[in-house]
């Protein structure tokens, strides 16, 4: 498994210096596939689309993801150490206490295998 590194991807680039507006308006045009492994700690993410991204194995560390719709991301392996979640929706497959082991300890999310 890679560890979270900054890149030069300019979808990533968007992210890493807050501009979630002109990301929304960008990633559809863009190739969103470098956004995993990423590096998102500390960052305000606050109204960034997600829908159907890929952000397994990224830090979120202390970022602000209120709000935020995860509902068909992929978070496999991404974690959440003191990140702001209020109002987040997340997928079916991970439960209360895993997001919450990830958020109080930085654990890496693991899917349920239903």
């Amino acid at each position: 498994m890679d560890k979270p590194h900054i890149k030069t991807d300019p979808l990533y680039q968007l992210l890493r210096q807050e501009d979630v507006k002109a990301f929304n308006e960008q990633r559809d045009a863009l190739d969103c596939s470098n956004l995993r492994n990423g590096d998102y700690r500390g960052r305000d993410l606050r109204n960034m689309n997600a829908k159907d991204l890929d952000f397994s194995n990224s830090y979120f560390r202390n970022a602000d993801l209120s709000g935020i719709d995860f509902r068909s991301t992929n978070l496999q392996g991404a974690s959440f150490l003191d990140a702001k979640l209020s109002g987040v929706y997340f997928p079916e497959e991970l439960s209360a206490e895993e997001i919450r082991l990830s958020l109080d300890t930085g654990t890496r999310l693991r899917y349920r295998k239903d």
